[in-house]
């Protein structure tokens, strides 16, 4: 079986990765928010595979909630948008096969995560491990490489794919079934690692303060 991905996070199959979400929908009592930080960052990263991402992320996420049950008798989640609105959505919508656009944009990421763990790594050299956002010391273990400074991860994959033709011009290796491949072009890649290094304004959080980010 095929291991399926959200965000940075790999399951052995899709089944997997459902009982993941399953575990947080029921970790928590109908109408409480989902606080602990670990849930929250699988949750966002679980919307983004939704085919209506950008439509239910809206102005962007503040939290989770488990709403109560529109139809039969399970519960389900609900995102509260930092303008106050609410809109449910669909866990097991986002689980269905990626589009080609995600598989893309999830070998972009994986393309760059060397940029984004030699940012990580520079901050702790230089001794410089503090929020760029309150400016209080971060813990090692606690720590988020954000890009909550200047355009999103997503605005940038987008603007990179515009310049070549659109992401059907972006062709992956046999593995990017579940969204995990690598460019076929390796010169490509490279354009598209020079394209985030230019574009990318790295930024630290603390997970809490991660967890209010505006997200797109």
């Amino acid at each position: 079986m095929p291991e399926f991905r959200i965000g940075h996070r790999r399951y052995p199959t899709k089944q997997a990765a459902g009982d993941a979400v399953r575990a947080v929908l029921y970790g928590y009592d109908v109408g409480s928010a989902v606080d602990r930080p670990a849930d929250h960052l699988l949750l966002l990263d679980l919307l983004d595979l939704h085919e209506e991402a950008l439509d239910k992320i809206g102005s962007g996420v503040d939290s989770f909630v488990i709403a109560p049950p529109l139809r039969g008798p399970h519960p389900g989640f609900a995102v509260v948008r930092t303008d106050g609105t609410r809109i449910d959505f669909s866990y097991l919508a986002c689980l269905k096969p990626l589009t080609y656009r995600q598989q893309v944009s999830s070998a972009m990421r994986a393309e760059v995560e060397d940029q984004v763990n030699a940012y990580f790594t520079s901050r702790v050299a230089a001794g410089s491990l503090v929020s760029d956002q309150s400016g209080a010391p971060l813990d090692y273990g606690d720590t988020h490489v954000s890009y909550f400074r200047g355009p999103t991860f997503a605005e940038i994959a987008a603007t990179f794919a515009a310049t070549v033709g659109g992401w059907d011009a972006i062709e992956l290796n046999s593995s990017a079934d579940q969204g995990i491949g690598t460019f076929t072009d390796r010169a490509l890649a490279e354009r598209w690692r020079s394209h985030h290094a230019e574009h990318a304004v790295l930024g630290l959080l603390s997970s809490q303060e991660n967890l209010r980010r505006p997200r797109a």
